[in-house]
């Protein structure tokens, strides 16, 4: 399974400036635990970052079930604050759940979606 982050828009202002350093942390679930996960780089001062970076997970199609995928806003001090998330495959509903059976459907191609990430409030 490969997996491109390519950018966000519009993300939540998080820094006292005004903007927010953020990188994305994808992990892919099977059963609800974690399997892997990995990271793009962090963006500093944006909130419309651009990533275009690809991740590819060597696993078994049947232990394919969730992609959750969270935009963090990177700290040097303390730890990184979630400002959004969302999830790809089975269990997931919308956008989330289509964009999956589209992928299912059209294998060995590339198939791009915009997600609308739910905010995580403190």
């Amino acid at each position: 399974l490969t997996v491109n982050i390519m950018e966000a828009k519009n993300l939540k202002k998080m820094d006292v400036g005004g903007l927010s350093d953020p990188f994305v942390k994808v992990v892919l679930q099977h059963n609800g635990k974690r399997l892997k996960k990995k990271k793009t780089s962090v963006k500093q001062n944006t909130l419309n970052p651009y990533f275009n970076e690809s991740f590819s997970f060597e696993i078994p199609f049947s232990q394919i079930q969730v992609l959750v995928i969270t935009v963090y806003d990177y700290d040097k001090l303390g730890s990184n604050d979630p400002i959004g998330k969302c999830w790809i495959g089975y269990g997931a509903s919308g956008v989330g759940l289509r964009h999956w059976s589209d992928m299912l459907a059209n294998p060995r191609r590339p198939v791009a979606q915009w997600h609308t990430l739910e905010y995580c409030y403190f």
